[in-house]
């Protein structure tokens, strides 16, 4: 059995229990936990052996969340790095500097994102968004900065009220926000001027599957004519998707939403928990990335564009983009 340092135990239960929170903060954690497990490696310098427990590592990173692809794909990434024919020493390196590499135009992105993201907020707007999202955030304080936005309402995002977060973010940059129930978005509509979100997926016809209730706001958005913008790097395209696989919808814990005395006194009663839920890409105006403003139908050139090696991979058969064939099962 591979024994991995702690730290990355650590990443690894943060990313499944959720301590570790949003797409790109899960993508760069994961990126972080490969270049620690490099780091630390100290079987025998044989870059075979090497890549042996980096896969293993790799497996136990993708094991932890099913649905967000920024997370795989941030592996893939970092992982590509072992399809060079090197020394175990280079080959560590390589693995090491992908990771800096990735973790570096992550945060690169988000700022881009914020600044491109900033220019399609209207003067004097109400804006609203759902969930926590680093890059959404960054749209509006952007935007906020340029002095654009008068108010912004912040769902709490229910189990976990991620949007608590959003809202402290906000506020900490000056932001006036409004706290509101998920249920009242409809209620509140009206107010609103645009509608800004993150992604954790999406997929090749610009369909944008992220934090359940997202679906329901782009609906009421879609009936009040209000513009919804999706804020998201280039990594969380799937390229999966461009042949036909389903995104996982990762459904968690009842006990996340009722308490486990409810459920043992109410036996006959399912509580179901998704974590996610699917917008149609008809409810979406444009999807903001750091290569500028797409309208979601031109998701597949994003795919083609930034993850043409792994479709290659797909076109050949294989059902991941990096060697490790048996990885992705978890």
């Amino acid at each position: 059995m591979v024994r991995f340092h702690e730290k990355i135990l650590e990443i690894a239960e943060g990313i499944r229990t959720m301590r570790i929170r949003g797409a790109g903060k899960i993508a760069r954690s994961a990126a972080e936990a490969l270049k620690i497990a490099a780091e630390t490696y100290s079987g025998e310098p044989d870059p075979e052996l090497f890549r042996k427990y980096m896969n293993e590592a790799a497996k136990l990173i993708l094991a932890t969340r099913p649905t967000a692809v920024s997370l795989p794909n941030a592996v893939y990434y970092v992982m590509y790095a072992l399809e060079s024919n090197l020394g175990f020493k280079e080959l560590r390196e390589a693995v090491i500097a992908r990771a800096e590499e990735f973790i570096r135009n992550s945060l690169e992105a988000v700022r881009k994102i914020g600044e491109i993201g900033a220019r399609r907020i209207k003067q004097d707007s109400v804006v609203l968004t759902h969930c926590h999202s680093t890059a959404a955030a960054t749209v509006i304080i952007t935007a906020y900065k340029m002095g654009k936005i008068r108010k912004v309402y912040s769902t709490e995002t229910r189990p976990f009220y991620q949007g608590r977060i959003t809202a402290r973010h906000l506020i900490e940059a000056g932001v006036p926000v409004v706290q509101v129930p998920d249920s009242s978005v409809r209620y509140i509509m009206h107010e609103v001027d645009q509608v800004v979100v993150g992604a954790d997926t999406i997929a090749s016809n610009g369909a944008l599957v992220n934090k359940v209730g997202t679906s329901q706001v782009t609906l009421a958005a879609h009936e009040a004519r209000v513009r919804v913008f999706v804020a998201a790097e280039t990594y969380k395209f799937s390229p999966m998707t461009v042949i036909g696989e389903l995104v996982p919808i990762e459904y968690r814990d009842p006990t996340e939403i009722v308490p486990k005395e409810w459920i043992d006194k109410h036996p006959n009663v399912t509580v179901l928990n998704p974590a996610f839920d699917v917008t149609p890409p008809e409810y979406i105006d444009a999807i903001i990335t750091e290569e500028g403003v797409i309208p979601p139908q031109a998701a597949i050139l994003i795919l083609m564009e930034k993850f043409g090696w792994a479709l290659e991979k797909i076109k050949q058969g294989v059902k991941q983009s990096v060697s490790f064939e048996d990885s992705i099962e978890g």
